[in-house]
């Protein structure tokens, strides 16, 4: 069963627009009529004559013919029978051979001319002058002496060019047409013919010229124009291609499948003689056809045509009609696909996944909200920890972006939802850590306290830059889709990478690459719960997977199909977004259901991270009153213990340098466990005993 093929097409109608202009008065033809004079035309180049040239002398068209191509040959006519009618043509009987011969047939489109004379009462033939052409080679035109008009009778009105004025007074008869309109003519064309004594197709322009009054000459001028040279075009008219030879009455009258194939007029350079069929049917873009390579004869169209309205056979409908392409096919031999298939059950798999990504993010933060005062979210800046599960939820949104097929929307969505969240997601993070990077470089004693606030505000210019840049972008240079083929040639939709995307990313890298330096410079940072190690591995995986990624897709799948790319996506989404929430989320989770997240982290304690560091490095540092007395207390009681031991070392240190008799006890403060029972100070073996205080 055959596909139904779209009607629609603007060329069809823009053709059809063309032809009815430059057709002019010719597009008023009845279809019927231009239907016969194509048989006729056919039966004529065919040889098929039948009673034509047997019982009959010519055989007229029923189509009208642009005669202004002609337009010197009638005004040479109107000029010879107007002086013809003035001189008078009863006492001047060498005028209308000189009429005919040099001034009509003269004329290099006129094959032939003849000037009647007859009684004006009883319209009997008093004398005849016909001149006809024979070619160059034979010197020129020559006289016809037979008797093809009997003086003494009335002309036969058998000639496709005469006709009686007294039976016909407008001469308008069948066998001649209509003038153009606003035009005055002194006589009427013909319609064309083909004349079986010339054996050619002519069109004819007859003129009366009446007698000077009831009695007298009348005469009646006529002049044959050859037009075996004209070409019978039935394709469109195409605008800027018309030829000055083609008749524009049979444009159109081609028997090709408008929808499914177009015309294309081929003239034969070696023959004038007029034919039906002289085109090509060639398959539109987007079809294509099994039968002739597409390309199909316009002849054995037009006999396909006849066979069809015949009902004889179905050809022009099963052979010569083009099929159309596969979806997406510009060109096409076959009914193979050219679009890469998409499967959807495993694209919406992977949509679903994200899209439960993108709600469990949500539900986590507002866990996390719900328990911000506890010691293991409050000591980590819930406000950063909010906006880090925003920026990994836009990031989830980038495989609802990329799902459909690609258009110039869902490319906006893409880039927006790609870079927005890396760079919501990426600041907050590091904002964190290099909070601890500068609480963690200080020497002094002088604690560096820098509150979310202060992150805040440098964290927004970022933001900022990116919202423009992205803004910026879609406004001048929206991204749009275009097409790539994968490795089966295959042909689908993918976003546009330019220098946009290029100066984005040598941006993002190089912001990785100053937060990988933050997080080395902290590597050794201890804090509470071990939040800065675990940020600084999240960041390291966000640099490690969106390098592999982009290896993967410049490198190893260069021309993956869209499922391929879509799972690429997935997989980058997943190790980047996906492993940076458990990994900053997942042991506060744990410690929160453990009942432990309102208890400090004994092992970081027990590391020398206090909570006045581990506040100031990750946390938040409340900017009113402390609302956790113990939490200050203890803070306190850290910097008396380090007072306190620093004083007893001066101490000892002081009484050892003026007493220098004075030997360590057994167990005391300088004593060492491995020492023998008499021990020296350490200070007399690096020579400090020596050295002034000042110096100490």
């Amino acid at each position: 069963m055959e596909r139904k093929l779209p009607v629609t097409s603007r060329e069809f109608v823009m053709a059809a627009l063309i032809c009815i202009a430059l057709s002019g008065a010719s597009a008023l033809v009845r279809r019927e009529d231009i239907e016969s004079s194509l048989d006729i035309i056919h039966e004529v180049s065919t040889n098929s004559l039948g009673s034509l040239c047997v019982t009959e002398s010519f055989r007229s068209l029923s189509v009208p013919l642009d005669t202004l191509r002609f337009e010197p040959a009638r005004q040479k006519a109107d000029l010879a029978a107007t002086l013809l009618q003035d001189l008078g043509l009863a006492y001047h009987n060498g005028l209308e051979d000189a009429m005919s011969k040099n001034i009509l047939v003269s004329d290099p489109t006129v094959l032939s001319a003849r000037v009647l004379a007859m009684n004006a009462s009883t319209g009997l033939l008093v004398y005849c002058t016909w001149w006809q052409k024979q070619g160059l080679e034979m010197g020129g035109p020559k006289k016809i002496k037979e008797n093809i008009m009997e003086l003494g009778q009335k002309p036969s009105t058998d000639f496709p060019w005469y006709e009686d004025a007294d039976s016909s007074p407008t001469l308008r008869s069948p066998k001649f047409i209509e003038s153009p309109p606003n035009v005055s003519y002194r006589g009427w064309w013909t319609y064309p013919y083909y004349s079986c004594s010339a054996r050619r197709w002519l069109i004819s322009y007859s003129v009366p010229i009446p007698p000077p009054g009831r009695m007298g000459i009348k005469g009646f001028l006529s002049l044959d124009v050859d037009i075996s040279h004209l070409e019978v075009d039935q394709c469109e008219a195409q605008l800027g291609s018309a030829s000055t030879n083609t008749m524009t009455v049979f444009h159109g009258s081609h028997k090709c499948h408008n929808l499914t194939s177009q015309c294309i007029t081929k003239f034969s350079l070696h023959t004038s003689t007029w034919s039906r069929g002289r085109y090509q049917c060639h398959c539109r873009k987007g079809f294509y056809s099994p039968y002739h390579g597409g390309i199909f004869n316009g002849s054995l169209v037009e006999v396909a045509w006849e066979e069809k309205l015949e009902n004889s056979s179905d050809s022009w409908g099963s052979i010569f009609q083009c099929r159309q392409c596969a979806p997406g096919c510009h060109f096409c031999v076959d009914e193979s696909p050219c679009l890469a298939s998409y499967s959807w059950p495993f694209r919406i798999t992977l949509l679903t996944v994200s899209i439960i990504c993108v709600f469990f993010t949500i539900v986590l933060n507002c866990y996390m909200f719900k328990h911000r005062k506890l010691k293991v979210f409050k000591v980590a800046s819930p406000i950063f920890l909010s906006i880090t599960l925003l920026g990994c939820a836009t990031m989830y949104l980038e495989m609802a972006a990329i799902f459909p097929v690609l258009d110039m929307y869902s490319c906006i969505a893409t880039k927006w939802s790609r870079h927005l969240g890396f760079c919501v997601t990426y600041t907050a993070l590091l904002m964190k850590t290099w909070r601890v990077s500068l609480t963690y470089r200080v020497k002094s004693a002088h604690k560096v306290k820098l509150t979310d606030k202060q992150l805040l505000q440098w964290m927004v210019p970022i933001l900022l830059v990116m919202l423009i840049y992205l803004g910026t972008w879609t406004l001048s240079d929206t991204p749009t889709a275009e097409e790539i083929v994968d490795n089966d040639d295959l042909r689908f939709k993918q976003c546009t990478y330019n220098w946009w995307d290029h100066s984005l990313a040598i941006g993002e890298v190089l912001f990785l690459a100053w937060g990988i330096r933050v997080c080395y410079n902290v590597r050794n940072a201890e804090s509470l719960y071990n939040e800065a190690r675990l940020i600084s591995y999240a960041i390291y995986n966000i640099a490690l997977v969106n390098i592999l990624m982009i290896a993967f897709h410049l490198f190893i799948f260069p021309k993956a199909g869209p499922d391929i790319k879509y799972l690429l996506g997935f997989i980058r989404t997943q190790l980047s977004t996906t492993t940076t929430i458990a990994l900053v989320f997942g042991p506060k989770v744990i410690r929160v259901l453990k009942g432990q997240g309102d208890q400090w982290d004994n092992r970081a304690r027990s590391r020398g991270v206090t909570a006045s560091f581990s506040l100031n490095g990750i946390g938040l540092v409340p900017e009113e009153a402390p609302e956790d007395l113990y939490q200050e207390n203890e803070e306190l009681k850290e910097e008396i213990q380090k007072l306190a031991a620093q004083i007893e070392f001066m101490k000892i240190v002081h009484m050892e340098m003026n007493n220098r008799h004075i030997k360590p006890k057994a167990g005391g403060y300088f004593t060492s466990l491995n020492a023998p029972m008499v021990v020296h100070s350490p200070l007399t073996k690096q020579g400090l005993l020596n050295k002034p205080p000042e110096e100490l």
